[in-house]
């Protein structure tokens, strides 16, 4: 049977110029290079530049996934940026997004999931493309997380980082099998219990400011093991696929421990585990696009490889897709 699928068709990203190094960090905060990769194998991060907002570093990646699918925005009706970390309270950061890029039809707007923003995002796109309301959209995970970062607290400081990624997808025909290109299955879970694992002390509504992010890193840990293996498998079996067929996995970059176990749970190993948290950090929603982009370009994912993305993200929130490039 012919249905729509979301196909991909090209992919961006942008990190800003300015790179902060772990050896930069333990001039102003108590830590050291070593005690940072040994926990994380985060190396260094980049830092958005003063006045440079999340809505510039996804305009950037916006338009280098446009240039890679061949298309422009008169062939987009959908824009989604998935950030925690928006230009403004209100309005979305996608709608500034979408007038930058000359885009002056369709529709935009925003997705708060925290680091599995883009997931989620992936996955409201899909729908909009299989239903037949929207022919194409780009999805975009933007972040500025230097902006609510609390610099004298080094269980956070050190982990996070700045970025944008985009990923452009397209409806296609195709005939309904586990071998389509495309979003085959996405997987979104949620769970308010744990709030004060992973959050920001700060809102319009509660302390009328933008506040700081905590974390109990343990505990988050823990969390982020179980659930992520587990979504995985969900994913991978309500596209009618296994681990065995996975040909990338492409995790959300939060600690490189995390990403080693949860690869090990599903049964992936981690030469096909696509990884940038070294260089880039936590990038929160923007780290599955801005990994993606990069495997992308130097050859690494090819046509019809099966990606597996995940992520998990404060609240807690956590996803997974199975994508056939």
């Amino acid at each position: 049977m012919s249905v729509i699928r979301a196909v991909p068709a090209g992919t961006g990203s942008y990190l800003p110029e300015r790179i902060l190094t772990n050896e930069e960090l333990s001039e102003t905060v108590d830590t050291t290079h070593d005690w940072i990769v040994e926990r994380t194998g985060i190396h260094q991060r980049h830092i958005a530049a003063e006045g440079e907002t999340t809505s510039d570093l996804a305009v950037h990646a916006a338009s280098r996934a446009l240039e890679m699918a061949g298309i422009t925005v008169d062939d987009i009706d959908l824009i989604i940026v998935a950030t925690a970390t928006p230009d403004q309270t209100f309005p979305s950061t996608a709608s500034r997004v979408q007038h930058r890029l000359g885009m002056a039809h369709g529709f935009a707007f925003d997705v708060q999931a925290v680091c599995s923003g883009f997931v989620y995002a992936t996955s409201v796109a899909t729908q909009f493309i299989e239903t037949g309301k929207a022919r194409a959209a780009i999805v975009i995970g933007a972040e500025t997380f230097s902006r609510i970062l609390d610099w004298t607290d080094r269980g956070t400081c050190v982990l996070f980082g700045d970025g944008s990624g985009a990923l452009v997808l397209r409806g296609e025909k195709s005939a309904g099998t586990p071998q389509d290109r495309g979003v085959l299955s996405t997987e979104l879970r949620s769970d308010g219990a744990h709030n004060q694992l992973l959050y920001v002390d700060g809102g319009p509504s509660s302390t009328q400011s933008v506040g700081h992010l905590r974390m109990e890193g343990n505990q988050v840990f823990r969390h982020a093991v179980r659930n992520l293996a587990e979504i995985g498998e969900v994913a991978l079996n309500s596209a009618g696929l296994a681990a065995n067929d996975v040909r990338w996995i492409i995790p959300h970059q939060a600690n490189y421990r995390i990403i080693a176990s949860t690869a090990k749970k599903i049964g992936v190993p981690m030469e096909q585990v696509i990884i940038s948290v070294d260089r880039h950090a936590n990038t929160s929603a923007a780290s599955i696009p801005l990994a993606m982009d990069e495997a992308v370009r130097d050859g690494r994912i090819a046509r019809n490889d099966l990606l597996l993305l995940e992520a998990m993200g404060g609240g807690f929130t956590w996803g997974a897709a199975a994508m056939r490039w």
